[in-house]
């Protein structure tokens, strides 16, 4: 691994990294997602993927860790295609008349 300097912040999440952040995902939802699961990981102890991918990282949050390793493509990511809209309503339950 190598040394990487980042922003450090404290343990509020870092502005820059956030717009950064933003900046390599483009959807605010997506970035949410792909943030917390890196942080679920991060916070489990002894799993794999639990320890940070940068060795600098005293004085930041555990969600600019993820964001850092997400800006610095240490972490990976596809965003899905959106579902194509099909033409087909859905159709209406008819009512039996007695």
């Amino acid at each position: 691994m190598t040394s990487l300097r980042l922003p450090v912040r404290g343990t509020n999440m870092n502005t820059e990294l956030v717009k950064a952040a933003m900046l390599k995902v483009g959807d605010p939802n997506f970035l949410v997602n792909l943030v917390s699961r890196r942080v679920r990981q991060l916070n489990n102890p002894g799993s794999k993927g639990s320890r940070p991918l940068f060795i600098e990282t005293a004085g930041m949050g555990i969600a600019d860790i993820a964001m850092a390793e997400l800006i610095h493509d240490k972490m990976g990511f596809e965003i899905p295609e959106p579902p194509k809209a099909t033409d087909h309503a859905p159709k209406k339950k008819s009512r039996k008349h007695h």
